[in-house]
């Protein structure tokens, strides 16, 4: 592979079933899993991959069981509280959540909010989180503010690159990799635009049992292929 890799994405996919085959709470695989999300981002310091898109939840998950959703609401926010500012400001760790934010309970937006705030001028990694995301809503909405601004004579018509400025991730470079675990073999919406040229890479283990040298293999799998953009 030429060049490093910069930008991972990953979908941590599995929590659910794997509180089931434990014979748990379906809100104590969620837990699990999100503790594994601060381990990973922790390996992937170690191995200097400077940013790691996360994708937390879906726009399509509000419409899984109330209580479900709403318990796991609750664990964002407590986990959110719970983030070790030590250590996100050690590594100079940017976050940014991206989605429909308003759709998130108020609680909820407010610690995000004050979260990117903390840590707006950081440079030293970035961490994208992905909540009440959808990437055909990306889309859809990046669609109504380009009409908006036609209307407001602002411009008159928009190409690849100022189309992707009205995406949420306009200032952000496009996923490297993308690592999606449980055995799934599609993306599900994340990021279509961007991962266009992305590396695909499936592991077939549950998030919560996503282990280092899982994350090593996926990236000794990356390092293998040649990237070629369609040349």
């Amino acid at each position: 592979m030429e060049g490093p890799l910069y930008h991972l994405a990953i979908i941590p996919d599995g929590n659910r079933r794997w509180a089931k085959q434990h014979g748990l709470p379906l809100i104590e695989g969620h837990r699990i899993g999100i503790d594994k999300l601060r381990k990973v981002l922790e390996w992937c310091r170690n191995l200097n991959i400077r940013m790691v898109t996360l994708w937390g939840f879906s726009i399509e998950n509000f419409e899984r069981d109330k209580v479900e959703v709403n318990l796991l609401m609750k664990l964002f926010e407590m986990k959110i509280e719970e983030v070790n500012r030590e250590e996100v400001h050690q590594h100079k760790i940017r976050v940014r959540v991206l989605g429909r934010k308003d759709m998130l309970p108020k609680k909820v937006r407010e610690k995000i909010e004050g979260f990117e705030k903390d840590t707006e001028n950081y440079s030293g990694y970035y961490v994208n989180i992905l909540l009440a995301y959808g990437g055909r809503q990306e889309i859809v909405d990046a669609c109504n503010s380009i009409i908006r601004d036609c209307r407001e004579g602002k411009i008159k018509s928009v190409d690849e690159k100022s189309f992707a400025e009205y995406l949420y991730t306009k200032d952000i470079p496009e996923p490297d990799l993308v690592i999606r675990t449980s055995g799934e073999q599609r993306l599900s919406g994340l990021m279509p635009w961007q991962t266009a040229y992305s590396e695909l890479y499936f592991c077939p283990k549950l998030w919560p049992d996503f282990s280092e040298q899982d994350l090593k293999d996926a990236l000794d799998d990356y390092q293998s292929r040649k990237r070629r953009f369609g040349k």
